[in-house]
């Protein structure tokens, strides 16, 4: 991984008028810049649901790999194979797409790709990780992501942190990426045991932990329980899933909380069942989690979210700690950041950043500005790891 990689700069608001694919098209943009933004802005009135999405990213990442820009096209295959249901035929190649041309590009060999044993209670797997090491490096970072990302996604960011002087172990916990669909380890709110993994493969102490996007939640939960974690990060704030998804729901959100903490189950599926026929969208969201979390009905992921929250075990965290929020992100509320705040009374150190619309990092994970997010992630280790407790 030894090129240089610029990202793009700027949030654009009004590519597509569904938030979450607005954001998506941002995404790539960011990593790819004005070719994507040109490209993407000629295609999004195209985007009519997920099938013309699905059709539409297909053919451009043709288009650009037939153009050797392998880059983008890997990109865009990832865009195409994101809102692909797991029974879509077209999900698994798409993705060895994506792995394969990213990976060409940035000279990684399978040979690179470790593949770490996790044992929990019954349940047996491998862990994906990637070991980029720094000749001159400050100290180690471990960073994973979130709900349903992949790590290889986010390369450009890993390599930026590895040039700032550092050791990088990314990894792919339970629910995620390879851990998922190679593996099928479940999501797990106990996210100190996939690090405590990690911890123990590579015999690390004095690490920092870096949690990206639902990762700023699980991060937390795992250096409430792990000692070896001595700075964590929440990139960004993600402070509880199921009040996230009430938030969305206002309207039905009294009755589905009712339902829920009543245990009418075949009640809440059918209400839910409702609001997805509706909602191509949130369908899809549910069959996401479902996936994710390894259960079938919409009310056993409800129960199941209850347990991704940072109020719980906030007080038990005595690291250092840096939280990253927009003040414009389409997924998680404001209102979390503060609430996040709040509850961690017992750390070494907090440090709280909110990004803004006039720095382009409003959005989520500071899409628009990564470089700003990046540089913020990095001047903020070499100055806890200098004078932290």
């Amino acid at each position: 991984m030894q090129e240089k990689f610029q990202f793009h700069t700027g949030y654009y608001d009004h590519l597509h008028p569904e938030p979450s694919i607005n954001f998506q098209m941002n995404r790539w943009i960011s990593y790819l810049g004005k070719s994507a933004l040109e490209e993407l802005q000629g295609l999004a009135p195209r985007l009519s649901d997920f099938s013309s999405y699905r059709r539409e990213f297909l053919a451009l990442a043709e288009k650009a790999l037939s153009e050797e820009r392998d880059l983008h096209a890997a990109y865009y295959f990832r865009s195409a194979e994101f809102f692909m249901r797991q029974d879509d035929p077209f999900k698994g190649p798409t993705r060895k797409k994506f792995l394969s041309l990213l990976c060409e590009r940035y000279k990684i060999n399978e040979s690179d790709r470790l593949a770490i044993p996790y044992t929990d209670g019954n349940l047996n797997g491998l862990l994906p990780a990637y070991h980029f090491s720094n000749d001159r490096s400050k100290s180690t970072i471990v960073i994973h992501g979130g709900h349903d990302s992949y790590m290889e996604e986010f390369f450009p960011v890993i390599l930026h942190i590895r040039e700032a002087g550092y050791n990088v172990i990314c990894f792919e916990g339970p629910g995620q990426g390879a851990a998922l669909h190679e593996s099928g380890l479940f999501l797990t709110h106990e996210w100190h045991k996939p690090v405590g993994a990690i911890l123990d493969y590579f015999k690390l102490e004095n690490v920092t932990l870096l949690g990206i996007s639902m990762g700023g939640c699980l991060a937390l939960r795992a250096a409430a329980f792990e000692p070896r974690i001595q700075r964590v990060i929440a990139y960004d704030v993600f402070f509880d899933w199921i009040g996230t998804t009430f938030e969305k729901l206002k309207p039905v959100a009294p009755l589905l909380k009712f339902l829920l903490n009543s245990g009418i189950s075949g009640v809440f599926n059918l209400v839910l069942a409702g609001i997805m026929n509706k909602s191509p969208l949130f369908d899809w969201g549910m069959h996401q989690a479902m996936l994710v979390l390894g259960v079938s009905t919409s009310y056993k992921v409800f129960q199941k979210s209850k347990q991704y929250t940072t109020r719980d075990v906030s007080p038990l965290v005595k690291q250092d700690v840096l939280l990253m929020a927009g003040t414009e992100d389409f997924a998680i509320p404001l209102s979390h950041f503060y609430q996040q705040i709040e509850v961690l009374k017992n750390v070494s150190s907090l440090t709280a950043r909110l990004f803004t619309r006039a720095e382009q990092a409003q959005n989520h994970c500071q899409v628009g500005n990564l470089r700003l997010a990046v540089d913020c992630i990095t001047n903020w280790i070499d100055f806890t790891y200098q004078h932290g407790t």
